[in-house]
């Protein structure tokens, strides 16, 4: 967009607007009527609009394109002009969009300060739009253990196609960095990166979020389908979307077209949709929670998003991830993991995954010493009590039991931790533990530990025989 396209029916005004903004550097194009106006904008989008209201002998008057260009191009400016102006067109003219509103007879000065203005105006939002398109924070996929891998192999493949993807995998596992990921590395990279979290926007709220909201005599407000076109539309969460607007975004699935919440014209969109969920939709839709049509829509690409518990290689590999980006944007302390750290890290229980990772290594950065690498007492949230650093707690079940069997249930859970942390590894798991790889074997089996594949690696759980042997 490098011109300014003047519309007015009456040869010597748009000459005469012509003439002056030429002579001001710009490059100019006429059109003395609506059918030349919205050819003229087919061929190439002007990078601003000076309208006249009346139109005489066109189908379509000034307001009429201004809501036409509007709906379709909302990023032109356009500064409505006429003869015939009063308070009412002025503000018409402004709900539904325009830029400024100037009446003939004009001041030149004053429509060249106010033609400058909106060219600023929108260069301003272009950049602002082009940085954001640009900002693939948040599509950075760390890890490298076997389950990791075998995600982003999955992710790299649909990149290559405009097929939907339904991500599937527990709250904070990561669903959304996957998704930006595939956004990131497909075609789409330059167009926008929309989200909608159906559970966190209220249930009357998510429909006008969606598709906008027009009334007459008032500004079109854009959906976020029509922020997106081009680009991705995530839908975070999707099984808390009520029943009602899944009907309707069935529609635009389909053909790719809506309607604004008061509106009656179709709009149409180009845009490539993502889902995740938490949830088990199969049984949302027999509890009749989820329109099954709209699951199998979005269902083309199912891809399982692994657990922290199922990566639990890859959490120093976060956690230094974590501790450069805390330290890049908010100047916190850059203090490296120690071992016992990584270890405790890798052994506790994440019910909040990858999220709940960070918060840790956040509050760790924030409240812990500046100086030295991060500790286990920095990651447990405080100092223990005087002389009870080398203390280890018994559990109620466990203090109960006769040395012996006290001491299976410990060896059994301690390996069990050590074989997770390591991903299934037994060699790794027997280096650290101190042992031979074949004793080590001996002992889990005595032990009824056994390993299974799971998530693309291995893991490690106790046989039933051995469970009610231990009770």
């Amino acid at each position: 967009m490098s011109d300014i396209l003047i519309v007015d029916d009456e040869r010597d005004i748009r000459a005469l607007i012509g003439d002056i903004l030429k002579d001001e550097g710009f490059s100019v194009r006429l059109a003395g009527n609506s059918d030349d106006c919205m050819k003229a904008i087919a061929e190439e989008p002007p990078a601003l609009m000076v309208l006249d209201i009346w139109l005489k002998d066109s189908q379509m008057d000034g307001i009429d394109i201004l809501t036409s260009v509007k709906r379709d191009m909302p990023e032109i400016p356009i500064v409505i002009i006429s003869g015939h102006g009063n308070i009412e067109i002025a503000v018409a003219a402004i709900k539904q969009g325009a830029y400024d509103f100037i009446e003939k007879p004009f001041n030149i000065d004053q429509l060249l300060v106010v033609i400058r203005r909106a060219m600023e105006t929108a260069s301003l939002r272009r950049e602002n739009t082009a940085l954001r398109r640009r900002d693939v924070s948040g599509a950075e996929m760390i890890g490298e253990c076997t389950a990791f891998r075998t995600l982003r192999g999955q992710l790299d493949k649909v990149t290559r196609s405009n097929g939907r993807v339904l991500l599937k995998g527990a709250s904070g596992a990561g669903k959304e960095i996957a998704a930006r990921y595939i956004h990131a590395q497909s075609d789409r990279a330059k167009a926008p990166f929309v989200t909608l979290n159906c559970a966190a926007t209220e249930p009357d709220r998510v429909e006008e979020m969606l598709f906008g909201r027009e009334a007459r005599g008032q500004r079109v407000e854009q959906g976020l389908l029509e922020e997106a076109n081009g680009g991705v539309l995530f839908l975070d969460e999707v099984a808390d979307m009520p029943l009602g607007t899944q009907s309707k975004i069935l529609r635009v699935l389909v053909d790719q077209t809506f309607q604004r919440l008061g509106g009656s014209d179709r709009v149409r969109v180009d845009v490539r949709v993502i889902s995740a969920t938490s949830r088990d939709l199969l049984a949302e839709i027999e509890m009749g929670r989820m329109r099954e049509e709209l699951y199998h829509r979005l269902n083309v690409v199912p891809i399982e998003v692994p657990s922290l518990e199922d990566r639990r290689e890859d959490i120093p590999l976060l956690a230094a991830h974590f501790i450069d980006g805390f330290h890049r944007h908010q100047g916190l302390p850059h203090r490296p993991l120690s071992d016992e750290a990584a270890a405790m890290l890798q052994t506790m229980v994440w019910p909040g995954n990858v999220r709940q990772l960070r918060n840790v290594i956040e509050r760790a950065l924030i409240l812990g010493d500046e100086d030295g690498p991060i500790s286990a007492r920095d990651i447990s949230g405080g100092a223990p009590e005087d002389g009870a650093e080398d203390r280890v707690v018994l559990s109620g079940a466990l203090a109960t039991l006769p040395l012996r069997e006290a001491r299976e249930a410990f060896e059994r859970e301690y390996l069990l931790t050590q074989i997770n942390r390591f991903g299934g590894n037994i060699s790794r798991t027997a280096q650290f533990v101190g042992m031979e790889r074949s004793a080590l074997h001996r002992k889990l089996k005595s032990l009824g530990v056994v390993t299974t594949g799971k998530g693309g690696g291995r893991v490690a759980h106790v046989e039933d025989d051995a469970v009610d042997a231990a009770e």
